[in-house]
Parts: structure tokens; sequence; C-alpha cells
């Protein structure tokens, strides 16, 4: 079915899509031909700065289902009744490569889910790892820095890397994760997410708790050798990206089963190590998961650029009931992601399809700015005012958070188990002797 005639972004029908406007035949081409100008112009503009991290990605829209009660920790709506369905859209993501990048390669993955809840857009970016490598929002640009290109050689040192990591004994958790079997996933399908985080429930009568999320795949780990990685990367650098597109296209739904632990706020300063370290595990021995809902993916976004690229997470999102903790990485995401979005993507960037509540309007003051749609229209850009706009609800998100002590660049308060390496052995002694093999291998030849 047609759909009518070519135009021009203004509307005016297109004469002429194949030749340029010229000076007679031969001649040199007129600055009068605005379509061609026009078409130049787009051109040289299409692109967006690609992410600094987590360039390379790919997402799919799906649906959050809650199977169980979890009522007494949180008052978050869209957690409050069994059954209750919440649209989402996960991008999945490797950290260290650009935009054109391989998918098969070793290096940690993004687990970014948006939920479009009743109550505005709540985000959890997370990774397929429950830890990282470090544990201060201080040390993450040096961190990234030895992950990306060397300002001489234009390239990706390994020198740079066991440098960094050598000097930050803190990275010795997750540096085991990586080397081990799970660092090369086979498909963005066979691999579990984690909020990685640790993060504040508050439930209708105020209490507080901790909180960490798992989302364990349905589908079973599987995983790539090096070999196997190296070759496929060759072959089909677009293999993740294209294994999820077409399993959805098949109609083989790709599935994670939804589990949280859960700390008293109250055993947080007396538990044995420090519970906001995103260096560590909480062991489930302590804080045994409990089931709580089902996410799927089913349906893939129409425009890779539109809704992949320029989709917009940031942990900041919170909606009530749900909120940060003390977790000194986190602390500063909540405010690198969002000034990420603003620089990369735009002021308005919230006004794309991808990013904007569904099931509730963003009433804000903000106003104008690079693409702003003119949503507000008339209305008072102010507040208070007298002519019926937003008002404030005097009701906080989270739960306040005790402090005290003088300011200072401190570290994070000692426990009696604060320790580099201690988890680290206990993920190595939960190895196989061929899983051992496999990540010493793959450290020494890193």
């Amino acid at each position: 079915m047609t759909q009518g005639p070519l135009t021009t972004a203004t509307g005016a029908p297109v004469a002429d899509n194949q030749n340029s406007e010229t000076a007679g035949v031969g001649g040199p081409v007129l600055v009068q031909d605005q379509l061609l100008l026009e078409k130049l112009a787009h051109f040289n503009r299409e692109r967006i700065p690609e992410r600094v991290v987590h360039a390379r990605g790919a997402g799919a829209y799906g649906t959050f289902t809650l199977t169980r009660d979890v009522s007494e920790w949180t008052r978050a709506a869209f957690l409050s009744e069994v059954g209750k369905e919440t649209e989402t859209f996960l991008r999945f993501s490797t950290v260290a490569g650009n935009l054109g990048a391989a998918d098969a390669v070793r290096d940690p993955r993004g687990f970014a889910l948006k939920f479009y809840t009743e109550e505005g857009n709540y985000d959890l970016v997370g990774n397929n790892t429950p830890v990282f490598f470090v544990k201060d929002a201080i040390k993450f640009p040096d961190f990234i820095h030895t992950q990306k290109r060397d300002p001489y050689t234009g390239s990706q040192e390994a020198d740079n890397v066991w440098d960094f990591w050598g000097l930050s004994p803190e990275s010795t958790h997750q540096v085991t994760w990586l080397h081990g079997d799970r660092g090369i996933p086979a498909s963005y399908r066979h691999m579990n997410g984690y909020g990685s985080h640790t993060y504040q429930w508050n439930n209708a009568a105020g209490e507080v708790f901790w909180v960490k999320y798992h989302f364990k795949t349905d589908q079973g780990i599987k995983t790539l050798t090096a070999a196997e990685a190296d070759e496929l990367a060759g072959k089909d650098p677009d293999s993740h990206q294209r294994d999820l597109r077409e399993s959805i296209e098949r109609g083989e739904f790709p599935s994670w089963t939804v589990q949280v632990q859960i700390m008293p706020a109250a055993e947080a300063a007396g538990y044995r190590f420090n519970p906001f370290d995103l260096t560590k595990v909480w062991p489930h021995e302590d804080y045994p998961p409990i089931e709580i809902g089902k996410l799927e993916l089913n349906r893939n976004p129409e425009n890779i650029f539109a809704e992949v690229e320029q989709s917009i997470f940031s942990p900041a999102h919170f909606v009530p009931g749900i909120g940060p903790s003390p977790d000194k990485m986190l602390q500063g995401r909540l405010f690198a992601y969002g000034d990420a979005h603003r620089y990369r993507v735009g002021i308005n960037a919230d006004h794309l399809p991808v990013n904007r509540p569904h099931a509730t309007e963003a009433r804000t003051n903000a106003r104008d700015g690079l693409l702003y749609d003119g949503r507000h229209k008339g209305a008072k850009n102010y507040e208070p005012n007298s002519f019926g706009g937003p008002h404030q609800t005097d009701r906080p998100l989270w739960s306040a958070t005790a402090v005290s002590g003088v300011t200072g660049d401190h570290a994070a308060p000692s426990h009696a188990e604060d320790d580099d390496f201690v988890q680290a052995g206990n993920l190595y002694r939960l190895m196989s002797e061929e899983e051992k093999g496999r990540l010493v291998e793959a450290l020494s030849t890193a």
C-alpha cells in the first residue's frame, strides 16, 4: 500500500530525489536546492554522542508481573497486588566497547530496566553481575579511563587495566566474576541481571528495609569460551542483538524470575561487613532470596535509534516506596546518569516516547530547551500558583536516613569483616575444578 509522495521535512512534495539542481547540464550545484541541503544537513546531525559507557546495546519491551505480596516492605503501587502487570523496557549492553564493538566479548553486561508504573517511571539500572570494580563514584572515571582507548596509543591497553586493578584491591571480587565462565554470556537471554546496589524500600507504616534485586534467567545460564567468543565476534559482531530480536520474533519470549533480598534497616549498622559496599554480595544464608515476580520480554522496538539509543535510564528515577541507600557508588550515579542524558540526548529527552511515563502525565514547571514539544501549552510555569497548577504532596518518596559527624573525605564506616578478598575467594571455592582452570587461563591470557 503506497504512503503517498515523498516530501521535504516541511511536507512539500519532492519532484526529484535522484538529481541535484545544477546551473545547466554538468554545471555546479545550486545553493537554492533546499532538498539537497536539508538532506545533507540532517545527515551530518543524525548521530548523537554515544554513551561513554554501555554504548553498545540492544533492547526490548516487556511486562513485569507481581507474584508475591510485598506490601509489608514497600508501598510502591506497582508492587501492591499479586497478578499486577507493569509495562517495561529493558536495555542490555556491554560496558567498555564503543557503538560498533562486537557483542561476544569478555565484559560486564548492563541490565537497565524501566518500569512504566502508574506513579511514574522507575528505573533499575544494574548489571549481569551482583558486584562492581569500585565502591566509590570518585574512582569511577579513573576506572573507565583504563577500559577505554589509551590517549597515546589509541587502543585498549591491558597494562592500564591491570595497573588499576592491581592498585585497587576492591576490584578483586568483580575481576573474579569477569574472568570466570560468566564473563562471556552466550546471549542476553542466557544471563542473570542484578540491581547490584542496595536500595531502600519503605512501607505504608513508614518502616524501612534495605533491598537487593536479582533477575534469574529462565532460559538457563549459558556462556562462551574465549575461543568461541573470538570466533563469534569475528563472524557476527551483532550476535547478541540478533539473538534477542529473533527470539522475540519467533514468539520465544525470554523471561526472568525476579527475587529480592530484604534486610531490616536496623540490622545494617551491625552487619559483619558494610551492606552498602558495591563490591560485596549479601550471602544467601543471611538474607535468602524471596521470589516476587516474573519479567518477560515480548516486543521488539520498531526503531533502534529512537527507542534504544535515545532511551535514558537513571537510578535517581524512583517512585513512592523506593529510594536510595548510602552506597557511595549509587550516590554518584544518582547525579551522573541524568547529567549524561541531558548532555547526550538533550534537556527534553524525557519527552521521547520510550522515556515518557505511560500511566501518568509528567507535571513539571520546566519549559523550553531543545526539542521542547509545547506540551504545557499556556499553563503557568511556577509554583505555588492560584490557577490550579500542580502542587507538592508533602510526602517524600522514601524515608529519611539518619546521619551524624563532620564533613570530610571519609571512607565508608568499618565493619568486622570488611575485606577485599574474602568474597572473591568464596566465589573461587564455589567453582568446579574445570571452572577454576578456565578462570586461571582467562586471567593469564587477559
